[in-house]
């Protein structure tokens, strides 16, 4: 079998692909796909991997030719650094939430008196191992106590429970995309923006799931919105299809906790139990995972033109979470979901 040759990655992309692929593998993803699906070479992989585990994300850092000195003191760019790592830019007095070249600009001259062109604050960044990431949102409204509770308490409760009664734990949550969502890059010439032919409608497609902590997925398309009906109706799917004890752990939305949802629960004479996730905390359900990739990696790059288009996609997304469990037992391997299996 001949295998295909891996492509040189250019220098100014090299770093991003590098993070790409040690964040595939620690998410799950078998180093050999994640290097095949990047097109880099498997001992290149392996070689990035090994730079990860030694030295951590910073030793991915493309290392770039010498150039001047920068013009701002050790004890200064200590400051900077401080500021960036543990401010809010908001707290210093600018309007948004998350740092740019050209605010950071703006600090500099602004503290220091020391003007810098966008392009050297982005050099000046890069030395002092900052990169431009994709932030984790968390809602102001969060209680980190009740979180910690959680985490430490009454989930570790919950999963003795199961345990003792034998009871399957499942995560449960719905989602909607539609047909004008789209994520990711593609390649173009430089200056010419490229244009990928989608739908301008937006019509859209809401789903159920939950999944359990070995890695099962069960999934569905609603008709209409994640009501009481719909909810009630998954989870007798979900009675049906699993035998013994049901604890399924869902967020507060409405239809979770409403009349019919408690009438319905009560009726199953103790075979089912619902438990709730601490407020604005959907970090904490290995579900949200689970619609990421179904949204990234299948919707969102498809550039779908119907609604039917879009069934057929994620019904293959989800066929490949299915039948590759190692993927969803990735989730688990992230920060804020590691205290399931701990």
């Amino acid at each position: 079998m001949t295998r295909e040759p891996s492509r040189r990655v250019p220098r100014r992309n090299l770093q991003d692909v590098r993070h790409d692929l040690v964040d595939a593998v620690r998410r799950g993803v078998r180093p050999e796909d994640a290097a095949k699906a990047l097109n880099v070479g498997r001992s290149t992989a392996f070689g990035w991997l090994k730079l990860a585990a030694n030295g951590g994300m910073e030793a991915l850092a493309v290392k770039k030719s010498g150039g001047s000195e920068p013009r701002l003191s050790q004890k200064q760019l200590d400051q900077l650094a401080k500021w960036l790592i543990g401010k809010d830019p908001r707290q210093l007095q600018f309007d948004f939430a998350l740092w740019t070249r050209e605010m950071v600009r703006v600090l500099i001259e602004r503290e220091f008196g020391v003007i810098y062109t966008p392009q050297g604050v982005g050099k000046l960044l890069s030395r002092l191992g900052f990169s431009p990431q994709r932030p984790l949102v968390r809602a102001y409204q969060q209680e980190p106590a009740r979180v910690q509770e959680w985490k430490e308490r009454e989930y570790p409760r919950i999963r003795a429970l199961a345990t003792e009664e034998g009871a399957t734990i499942l995560f449960q949550d719905e989602a909607g995309v539609r047909t004008d969502y789209h994520t990711g890059t593609t390649w173009a010439p430089v200056g010419q923006t490229p244009v990928v032919r989608g739908t301008g409608a937006r019509l859209s497609v809401n789903m159920i799931s939950a999944v359990t902590p070995r890695g099962k997925l069960y999934f569905k398309f609603l008709d209409g919105s994640g009501n009481s009906a719909n909810f009630t109706a998954f989870l007798q799917d979900l009675l049906d299809d699993i035998p013994g004890k049901l604890f399924v752990i869902v967020d507060g939305h409405p239809s979770h906790r409403s009349k019919a949802t408690k009438e319905f629960v009560k009726k199953q004479d103790g075979r089912l139990s619902l438990f709730f996730l601490p407020p604005y905390s959907p970090e904490l359900n290995p579900d949200e995972w689970v619609w990421k990739s179904i949204k990234h990696d299948g919707v969102g790059r498809a550039a779908v033109r119907t609604r039917d288009e879009m069934k057929q996609i994620i019904a293959k997304s989800v066929e490949r979470l299915r039948s590759t469990p190692s993927i969803i037992l990735g989730f688990f391997r992230s920060p804020d979901l590691d205290y399931i299996l701990a």
